[in-house]
């Protein structure tokens, strides 16, 4: 059953990214929710994002973590 973290997470990927996160077994699908509650946390050009959107920048750090745990980029 998957945690808040992980709906929340899944909820700010776009479509495409949420198919090939959907696709990942579970250890690696919290892996990434976690990676990307640390993305929020820690990376403050985030902050004055999420001041303007709270969406737009838990979408654009769902995007990055994707890319980069992933291998897309």
């Amino acid at each position: 059953m998957p945690t808040d973290e992980l709906k929340r997470f899944l909820a700010a990927l776009s479509p495409a990214n949420r198919h090939l996160v959907e696709q990942q077994p579970a250890e690696q699908q919290e892996r990434l929710a976690a990676a990307w509650e640390a993305e929020l946390r820690e990376d403050h050009d985030l902050d004055t994002l999420s001041e303007l959107s709270p969406p737009a920048a838990e979408a654009e750090a769902a995007e990055r973590v994707v890319q980069e745990l992933l291998g897309l980029r």
